[in-house]
């Protein structure tokens, strides 16, 4: 995900991390419970946080429950650690507004949880895709936008 957002208008920085688990200081071999997440830092006169929700949902198959393509388990899950009660908001309604969509034949499962601490990865985890060009992902560009369909 990260190769992908950071190519997009308006986004500074991306950094690859967990978050939502159960230690503190979780490495690759050792995150009970975290998601490996993304850390999006952006402009918002560039780009909104509900610009980022429509790329995230067109990036991703979020009907599956623990695991995007061929990574399984629960540091896979779709989800999305919000901020403040107006991030989990326009998260909510950008849920509802997938659902209605019909593009999937499921319903989102990603989650909303608060963000508590991120942990920035190790860093053979970050840039991974630039520095391994052929290197495995399984987000690519389903859909155009949720908010024009």
């Amino acid at each position: 995900m990260e190769e992908l957002f950071r190519k997009l208008p308006g986004v500074v920085d991306t950094e690859a991390g967990y978050t939502g688990g159960e230690n503190t200081n979780p490495t690759y071999a050792n995150h009970p419970g975290h998601a490996e997440a993304l850390h999006i830092t952006y402009d918002p006169t560039l780009t909104t946080y509900e610009d980022l929700l429509d790329f995230f949902f067109q990036i991703h198959d979020p009907t599956t429950r623990n695991r995007q393509g061929n990574d399984v388990g629960e540091s896979y899950r779709s989800a999305i650690f919000y901020g403040n009660d107006d991030e989990k908001r326009a998260a909510e309604l950008f849920i509802a507004l997938v659902n209605a969509s019909g593009r999937w034949s499921r319903p989102v499962a990603t989650s909303l949880e608060p963000l508590t601490t991120f942990y920035p990865a190790e860093s053979y985890h970050q840039d991974y895709l630039q520095r391994n060009p052929d290197g495995y992902t399984c987000h690519v560009r389903r859909f155009g936008s949720y908010r024009s369909a």
